[in-house]
């Protein structure tokens, strides 16, 4: 599955945004190395904190099915929005755990698309590897 069609299905997923509040609406796709896609929406909440992001939705997803980011090929995540929308701090956060550091995140808003891994969009970020070592951790 090449970029245009990855998006393409992000694009659909965006039709499944739940997002009466802000009316702003993010669809994402996951892609597996073996073909398989994972798709997911934006769900807001009444309650703001219990919003989910169409990113995390996506990445759970396929965690939730057994991949891990060894098994994901590319992430593309799309919105309605004039400018192209980027993870927010929280996304950024979980995708630097779930997503190897060179895996391409697809970013469009239909009209301009760009190209990022975790690294450019989460510079210094705080990882596993500052755990290890520490004084909390137990070894099995």
């Amino acid at each position: 599955m090449n970029k245009e069609d990855l998006l393409k299905k992000a694009f659909e997923a965006m039709e499944n945004a739940y997002a009466p509040y802000s009316n702003y609406h993010v669809g994402a796709c996951a892609l597996m190395k073996d073909g398989t896609t994972f798709l997911g929406a934006n769900i807001e909440n009444a309650s703001y904190g219990a919003t989910n992001c169409g990113e995390r939705s996506a990445i759970f997803a396929a965690y939730s099915n057994g991949y891990r980011a060894d098994d994901i090929e590319a992430l593309a995540i799309v919105t309605d929005g004039d400018r192209v929308g980027a993870p927010c701090g929280i996304c950024r956060q979980v995708l630097s755990e779930l997503l190897n550091d060179n895996t391409p995140i697809y970013l469009s808003n239909g009209k301009e698309t760009l190209e990022k891994t975790i690294d450019e969009l989460l510079p210094m970020r705080f990882t596993k590897e500052d755990l290890l070592g520490h004084h909390h951790h137990h070894h099995g």
